[in-house]
């Protein structure tokens, strides 16, 4: 017989905040449609590597739903499909809406650049026999994660007649891979007294790419000759064709499932293109809707948004004011009643290093989507800290439509600290908040979400998408 519970049990259960694990509150369909949704997600990674392939990806599954390119000064009507192409490393879709664009737009922001090693422009050398390329690091990366893992090359080149030369090498079974090169322990006295943030150092990063000579014995550099013959012969590019690519090294790791349970994946990227894809997934599902829905994939972000396909440029904004004027409304009045969900990750909870974030406040795996009021470090520097008034927006959005949620911060008061997009899109005027998936390992070449969060994440901006009113 159970016992009855005391007036301080109930008054407990009445006021008391409860968090909610999914794997606890949702039933095994729900959780299979979840794991559903991600083999898709996985496949997305897999393919869309580097912003540029991601932009890619993102247009093509928009044509296959009837999206449109956009051209300013093209007619509109509720019910229109468009898609805005920025230079091949950033993408807008909208699906006009029945209300007036004086109401503004519900907008999604996520990035599709991640932590990377980029070529440098005069890359390639010998040393000793060994070819390798120079490079440059791009974003906040622990720079001695990139030694010794299996690497692969993603870019383009421009060759100097204008011909577009399009690389991919690593990721199919049966090509070979990169590496960067790491000492032995029995050599590594010296190295190890270094700190671990220079344990390997931005110039030591040089990637492992032959070591095969060409067989002549007249000429220096034989190894060197050997890889540019290897490469003219393959895409017709001579050295000096370097100077104007933009080639990016990558884990060659695929996208898995991680325990036995299945309910984790491991991929490199999933900050941010897990936002990416769930954005991108709500928008290519919309049919009609009473707001316009507009969803931004954005390039430049882990290295501060600057430049012409970043969120510090104009690109997006100009698209708005486009679009309300396309309808006879000032586009400065579309900017200001526009309500912006940030789609950004947040920092996951890891047990084996507690110590960083204060608990009641951290995001936590399973737990849902989290909300990040704000962001920036040390006297929240750097962040636009969203009202009561948005966040009850929020909170109510996802009550009503059933989404398990969360709330996060990026660390402890002192020690942590982040940034997203969210401050240049509040600067424009609208109402933004983060919204995103928890990752732990986050910008490390192999990074980790459960598949639960994943689904709610859709879940939360397809909500967003649909309102009404």
């Amino acid at each position: 017989m159970s016992k009855e519970k005391s007036a301080a049990e109930l008054l407990k259960e009445q006021l008391f905040m409860k968090k909610k694990h999914a794997g606890l509150v949702m039933t095994e369909e729900q959780v299979s449609r979840c794991d559903d949704f991600c083999e898709s997600y996985k496949d997305f990674l897999d393919g869309a590597k580097t912003e540029r392939e991601a932009a890619d990806s993102a247009i093509s599954l928009a044509k296959e739903e009837g999206f449109k390119e956009y051209t300013p000064g093209m007619s509109l009507k509720a019910g229109d499909k468009i898609y805005y192409n920025n230079r091949g490393k950033a993408v807008i879709l909208a699906v006009i809406g029945s209300e007036s664009m004086e109401k503004g737009v519900r907008l999604a922001a996520a990035h599709i650049d991640s932590p990377r090693i980029d070529l440098k422009q005069n890359p390639l050398y010998e040393d000793n026999e060994v070819a390798l390329f120079k490079t440059h690091y791009y974003g906040g990366i622990k720079k001695y994660q990139w030694a010794t893992i299996p690497l692969s090359l993603h870019g383009v080149l421009i060759k100097k007649d204008g011909t577009k030369v399009t690389i991919r090498i690593g990721e199919d079974e049966g090509d070979p891979v990169f590496f960067i090169s790491d000492l032995l322990p029995h050599l590594a006295q010296e190295q190890v007294k270094r700190t671990l943030n220079e344990g390997i150092k931005g110039e030591e990063l040089n990637i492992v790419v032959g070591s095969r000579p060409f067989r002549d014995d007249d000429v220096s550099d034989k190894v060197k000759l050997n890889i540019l013959s290897i490469l003219h012969e393959k895409y017709g590019i001579i050295e000096s064709d370097f100077l104007s690519a933009e080639l990016e090294m990558v884990p060659a790791f695929k996208a898995k499932d991680i325990g036995f349970d299945r309910s984790l994946i491991g991929s490199y990227g999933h900050d941010d293109r897990v936002c990416a894809y769930t954005a991108l997934q709500a928008i290519l599902g919309c049919s009609t809707v009473t707001k316009t829905a507009v969803v931004c994939l954005t390039d430049k972000e882990e290295t501060g948004s600057d430049g012409n396909t970043g969120l510090c440029s104009a690109y997006l904004k100009n698209f708005l004011y486009d679009i309300g004027e396309s309808f006879g409304v000032n586009g400065r009045t579309v900017v200001s009643n526009t309500e912006c969900l940030s789609a950004d990750v947040n920092a996951a909870f890891d047990p084996t290093f507690p110590d960083v974030v204060e608990k009641r406040n951290a995001a936590f795996l399973n737990y849902g989507v989290v909300v990040t009021k704000f962001t920036g470090a040390r006297g929240k520097s750097g962040t636009s800290d969203a009202s009561a008034e948005f966040v009850g927006k929020v909170r109510s959005l996802m009550e009503k439509n059933d989404i398990i949620w969360q709330t996060g911060e990026l660390g402890k008061v002192d020690l942590g600290g982040g940034g997203t997009v969210a401050a240049y899109l509040a600067n424009l005027g609208m109402d933004v908040i983060d919204v995103g998936v928890p990752v732990m390992a986050m910008h490390a070449p192999y990074e980790v979400v459960a598949k639960t969060d994943v689904y709610m994440t859709y879940k939360a901006f397809k909500a967003f998408f649909e309102e009404q009113g």
